[in-house]
């Protein structure tokens, strides 16, 4: 059988079409009980225990995890799995968001005695605000609907879209509120790359110690080219008696000083070395020893203490590695 492309393309913007409607009629529902559900949120001195059951389930999840990882610690409990023995996950010193359409879903309402007796603020977004559900909570939201972008008004779309949108509203508006920032972010999301470039510094991914290629100034050429070679960084520092850096001899020099009448076995490194070399700190960010390297167009860095002496040694392959490039 052949499918109609145009039919097709009709009916994927009818669905767009009223969801976006759906998410339009939400700035009405940003009132006062928008605010009073942040307020049980941002003074709750435990967390937000986020509740739903089906596809209004896995909105909970969701928001949940954006809760979670924009300052507002939570997380999801299945409301199905809640009577029997999660619900020990809810403490006193929690609030709990729960989510139905309808807001009669059976294994909801079944925990409301429990949170009562618990005396936990609950927070309901539901799409009937006659139901059990709205009537009971603390604060109620509305995320009703004009109609599911379903045609056979069924399958939950435009409903759970609606839920999904003001979760995101909730934790956004608490994240401004608590000041939350892109270092706070990052220390919730280490593995992502925005953790990356926020969190790991230079001393994370350098080379030091024997895996640090250095020479002293008495060093010949060739001992420079040992050095190179062991370690592979395409670079070595050049170290005084203290361990003070005295300049860098790198690949690009190699193949300047080769188109001299050198002798590598005999002339020292001092004589050929690049002085006044770009350094940077232990403890910047590698992001910013990415900056540099790019800035400057060079490859390695040599890394210094505040007495510059050289500590350690960081190149682009090493950012690579990390995933910062």
């Amino acid at each position: 059988m052949k499918i109609d492309a145009q039919r097709i393309r009709a009916l994927g913007l009818a669905v767009i079409q009223v969801e976006a409607q759906t998410v339009q009629a939400l700035s009405e529902r940003v009132n006062q009980d928008f605010v009073s559900a942040c307020e049980l949120m941002f003074n709750c001195r435990g967390r937000v225990v986020v509740t739903g059951m089906g596809k209004s389930g896995h909105i909970a999840g969701k928001i949940a995890a954006t809760l979670a990882s924009t300052g507002t610690p939570a997380f999801f409990v299945h409301s199905g799995e809640a009577s029997h023995g999660d619900l020990g996950m809810i403490t006193q010193q929690d609030v709990v968001l729960a989510l139905s359409n309808s807001g009669e879903t059976t294994e909801i309402l079944t925990l409301l005695p429990i949170i009562k007796r618990l005396g936990v603020p609950l927070i309901a977004l539901t799409g009937n605000c006659d139901s059990t559900l709205a009537k009971f909570a603390t604060v109620h939201i509305d995320v009703s609907v004009a109609q599911e972008a379903c045609p056979l008004g069924l399958a939950p779309t435009s409903s759970t879209t609606a839920a999904l949108v003001m979760g995101d509203a909730l934790a956004v508006s608490l994240l401004e509120t608590r000041g939350f920032t892109r270092d706070d972010f990052a220390l919730s999301h280490p593995g992502g790359s925005l953790g990356k470039r926020l969190l790991l510094q230079v001393h994370d991914l350098m080379h030091s110690d024997d895996f640090m290629p250095s020479v002293t100034e008495q060093a010949t050429i060739s001992d420079a080219l040992l050095e190179m070679t062991q370690k592979k960084l395409g670079m070595t520092a050049v170290i005084d008696s203290e361990q003070r850096l005295l300049g860098i001899f790198t690949d690009g020099d190699l193949r300047r000083t080769l188109a001299k009448n050198v002798d590598i076995h005999r002339d020292l490194i001092v004589n050929v070395m690049t002085r006044n070399c770009t350094v940077i700190s232990p403890n910047l960010l590698a992001a910013e020893a990415m900056r540099i390297m790019e800035q400057k167009k060079i490859n390695a860095l040599i890394v210094v203490d505040d007495q510059r002496r050289a500590i350690g040694a960081i190149n682009m392959h090493d950012l690579l590695r990390a995933g910062l490039v």
